[in-house]
């Protein structure tokens, strides 16, 4: 009977894991397909070097610049993606303490699971908005 019993949660076991594939984590390139998507200026999207990251940790494990050329040149934000929580809030943390520090230093961020959003703080904040639903609404 232990053996049934061991057997049948085992077999249980499989199959629910199994399942979790069905929540897969965002990768970078599903953000810039939504922005993209729903009419958004991501242009030019190429790997980060260490020089995008200025000051910022490099703890992603995959991580964009983008641009937004209606900002200017050289302007626009970063996808990062990452392999655990604690990273992307410290990356973000990041983020919005230099903001606070210094208005010049103000940038948005947006996190959705594993993906954190820097943007550009010039971005007005109506177009902010329509990043941020953008990626509320990845899957």
């Amino acid at each position: 009977m232990s053996r049934i019993i061991f057997f049948a949660i085992t077999l249980l076991s499989l199959i629910l894991g199994g399942c979790s594939d069905q929540n897969q984590s965002l990768t970078v390139d599903d953000v810039l397909q939504k922005f993209k998507a729903a009419g958004l200026e991501a242009e030019n999207p190429r790997e980060m070097t260490k020089d995008d990251y200025g000051l910022a940790p490099m703890k992603a494990k995959e991580a964009k610049r983008f641009f937004i050329p209606s900002l200017g040149e050289n302007a626009g934000g970063r996808i990062f993606s990452f392999d655990n929580a604690a990273d992307l809030k410290q990356t973000k943390e990041f983020y919005d303490r230099m903001g606070k520090e210094s208005a010049m230093l103000f940038s948005w961020t947006i996190e959705k699971d594993n993906i954190l959003v820097q943007i550009n703080g010039d971005l007005p904040e109506e177009k902010f908005k329509q990043y941020k639903k953008a990626l509320e609404n990845a899957k």
